[in-house]
């Protein structure tokens, strides 16, 4: 089980590091190619999500080969069973796309940082009263970033993660909008492509690129 403060400590982490890259849709040895770079690159927040080839293995063989350099957590959580398999296997934090209850509960009954995924103001409430950690406000893109700061007046004490159409020319917007961080996927890591020295080499310098974007 993880202890509550690990899961501070996590919090303090993202709020200080901001990215979480997501990886979709890549079996086990494309996805540690892959988070290697990402690492070389300075990213901490390393998001599987479960719709991916063989997720729950992948999650265990990164979290045993990189555990120690990097957050690894599992996405596209939607049951208590793959919640349960996935910290099984090492994920840190779980993120959903949706606010779904039973999860958030799950999750906070084995000591894991929540990140369930939300859009309307009553589904941040809802989900931030069931126990969340964070909220991912996805998509992100529907409303830009201006809607996160319009969720912040009156839920000023709800971190919220935006995600979905994060890019290099908005990830800033969103952050000085007031969000922990972001959840990114195609700006860094494109699914359905081949992992091949280029591929990595774009990975990389992306990532690069925004870490450097949010720290001027």
């Amino acid at each position: 089980m993880i202890l509550r403060d690990e899961v501070l400590k996590l919090l303090k982490e993202l709020s200080k590091h901001k990215i979480i890259s997501i990886i979709r849709g890549y079996d086990t040895e494309e996805v540690l190619k892959i988070v290697k770079v990402l690492i070389e690159a300075k990213i901490k927040f390393i998001e599987i999500t479960l719709n991916s080839p063989n997720a729950i293995y992948t999650i265990k063989k990164v979290t045993q080969h990189y555990g120690k350099q990097i957050y690894v957590g599992a996405g596209t959580v939607q049951t208590i069973e793959d919640c349960h398999d996935a910290i099984e296997a090492g994920a840190k934090y779980i993120i959903s796309p949706d606010t779904n209850i039973e999860v958030i509960n799950y999750t906070k009954s084995q000591g894991c940082c929540s990140i369930p995924g939300a859009l309307t103001p009553t589904e941040v409430s809802q989900a931030h009263f069931a126990g969340a950690d964070v909220i991912k406000v996805f998509p992100a893109s529907v409303f830009g970033h201006s809607y996160i700061k319009e969720i912040k007046a009156p839920l000023n004490e709800v971190d919220l993660l935006p995600t979905g159409g994060i890019q290099k020319s908005n990830v800033k917007s969103f952050i000085k909008a007031g969000a922990i961080g972001v959840g990114i996927s195609s700006a860094i890591v494109k699914s359905n492509q081949n992992v091949n020295k280029d591929f990595l080499i774009n990975i990389k310098m992306n990532a690069q690129e925004l870490i450097e974007i949010l720290e001027v």
